[in-house]
């Protein structure tokens, strides 16, 4: 099974299948649409795309879980968020992003699928194997799956073995694992703060030990 093919392949799929109306509502994300959430996935997709085709000839910098970094809680006033806020309000029509997407999206599986999960490639002043950057994306993609369909009950959840992998991978970078009784859903949403735990979550995360929340960043 690849992991990164099919959570990538679901999550285009969930944006495919809004409404139009759907791109005003608000995403998962603080400060951003649904519409600005679509137009990072784009940018993502050029960031896969342009990865894959630059090989390095130097020993691996990080791995699938030290790629990801910890974040100060996201309030949405980064310049660089700001930027996809502007960016995505120029597309102007639901229709643009959703072709734009599909368009380098798709070409960003089918250069995944075809990559040499061994060979080492550089990416924002790092190196990794192949696998290992694809594996980081996994844990981007269902994440940002649950962005998307965070105020929208009725669309398609993110695969569920790409939620179990996800899982791991936070608990491999908090360096402590989740209370049995969360699902992996609610473990990623309460570990990268997207929700407030419950009390009950909350005692429980307290007997745990787990450090929390997670904000992340790749790269």
């Amino acid at each position: 099974m690849d992991l990164f093919s099919d959570s990538w392949a679901a999550l285009r799929t969930a944006v495919a299948d809004l409404r139009d109306e759907d791109f005003a509502r608000p995403s998962g994300c603080a400060g951003w649409l649904v519409r600005d959430l679509v137009c990072h996935l784009i940018i993502d997709a050029q960031d896969v795309l342009i990865t894959l085709v630059t090989p390095a000839g130097t020993e691996p910098t990080r791995d699938a879980v030290t790629y990801w970094n910890l974040v100060e809680a996201p309030t949405g006033e980064d310049p660089l968020d700001a930027l996809t806020v502007r960016l995505a309000a120029a597309y102007g029509e639901p229709w643009l992003l959703r072709f734009h997407l599909d368009d380098v999206g798709s070409a960003a599986g089918r250069a995944a699928a075809l990559a040499d999960r061994t060979v080492r490639v550089a990416t924002r002043d790092e190196v990794l194997t192949t696998d290992d950057y694809l594996t980081a994306y996994v844990l981007e993609w269902t994440l940002h799956h649950l962005d998307l369909i965070a105020h929208l009950p009725d669309a398609a959840e993110p695969p569920a073995a790409g939620l179990a992998r996800s899982r791991e991978l936070l608990e491999r970078i908090a360096g402590a694992a989740f209370p049995a009784s969360f699902s992996d859903k609610d473990a990623l949403l309460v570990g990268t703060g997207r929700r407030a735990p419950t009390e009950a979550e909350e005692a429980e995360l307290g007997r745990a030990a787990t450090p929390l929340p997670l904000p992340l960043v790749l790269g």
